[in-house]
């Protein structure tokens, strides 16, 4: 499904139920909410990212991408989801980068639930799977490419 495709859920007593309703500021009103699917996205990847243990998201390149886009003071926060929304139900696949040393099937597993949880408290939708990849591990002090903790060489004078 395209992260463009709204989601359109239907909220209140069906039309069929009412009788007589005055106020469409009652809170029984009906009406239709359509969510996108890039929302959707979103919300995985900001619960994504606040586990602990989840270093960043996104392959290699989705990364290169998001450091040029931290560059220019943009950010893209459903960078490394891919979602599919159905009628009534969503499924995600998320691409981490662990930090190491912590348990890499442990960090998966919180992904997992931290991303379900938030889609169905704030999108209202049915999780059916959420598939996390580990597509990397960042080990502190090497993977950094802070000068102050990169070792200096020089090649050729």
């Amino acid at each position: 499904m395209s992260d463009m495709t709204p989601t359109t859920l239907t909220t209140g007593p069906s039309a069929a139920s009412l009788s007589g309703a005055g106020s469409g500021a009652a809170s029984g009103a009906t009406g239709r909410t359509v969510i996108a699917d890039a929302v959707v996205a979103k919300v995985a990847g900001i619960a994504a990212r606040d586990v602990p243990g989840v270093h960043a998201l996104g392959g290699g390149a989705a990364r290169a991408f998001g450091a040029l886009r931290d560059v220019v003071g943009s950010q893209d926060l459903a960078q490394g989801i891919r979602v599919e929304v159905g009628e009534t139900q969503v499924a995600a696949d998320v691409t981490i980068v662990v930090e190491y040393p912590l348990p890499m099937s442990e960090v998966a597993d919180q992904v997992r639930a931290a991303v379900a949880a938030a889609i169905e408290q704030l999108i209202g939708m049915e999780v059916a799977e959420v598939n996390v990849a580990i597509v990397d591990v960042h080990i502190p002090g090497v993977d950094d490419d802070d000068e102050t903790t990169a070792p200096a060489t020089t090649r050729v004078r």
